[in-house]
């Protein structure tokens, strides 16, 4: 189970692969095996919720977006087909791959945001400094100073 996943995690797709097969396991283990209570949409959605916050962790910098109730409901209705029997794990691994794929990634958001603050910060104070005071600092310190503490105080954000 999860091997269909691996495709969506980058770097060594096996080895992305083999760590999120357990966890898919583990947490329908966990949180949907018992089959003697009926499962509601809350259930379920606060088990895939917690599956794909665990992928998260384990995966480091692959963050995997949370899907919304409504795609969860429709992708449990297409791939749950017997209604009075409890969901097998097959269904739930053809569930989470249907969400994770439509909703996708948010591992580059941060990193477009880094680099608009490391390049976008120090380029504004440039154009500040040079329409204010011109003279007072070179641009050969003032650059790279403000370049340094945009960089530590992202760093103190844990940011980066």
């Amino acid at each position: 189970m999860g091997q269909s996943l691996m495709k969506f995690a980058p770097g060594n797709e096996e080895k992305k692969g083999k760590e999120i097969g357990p966890i898919i396991e583990k947490c329908f283990d966990k949180y949907l095996a018992d089959s003697s209570k009926d499962l509601t949409l809350a259930d379920f959605c606060g088990a895939v919720c917690s599956t794909i916050e665990e992928i998260n962790v384990k995966l480091g910098n692959t963050q995997f977006r949370i899907p919304s109730t409504s795609a969860l409901r429709m992708a449990y209705d297409r791939h749950h087909q017997g209604r009075r029997r409890s969901l097998t794990k097959e269904e739930f691994q053809k569930i989470l791959q249907e969400v994770i794929t439509d909703t996708g990634f948010t591992g580059l958001g941060g990193a477009k945001d880094t680099l608009l603050y490391i390049f976008g910060v120090p380029l504004a104070a440039l154009f500040i400094k040079q329409k204010v005071m011109p003279r007072a600092v070179p641009n050969e310190i003032f650059i790279p100073g403000i370049t340094s503490v945009t960089v530590f105080i992202l760093g103190k954000l844990n940011k980066i």
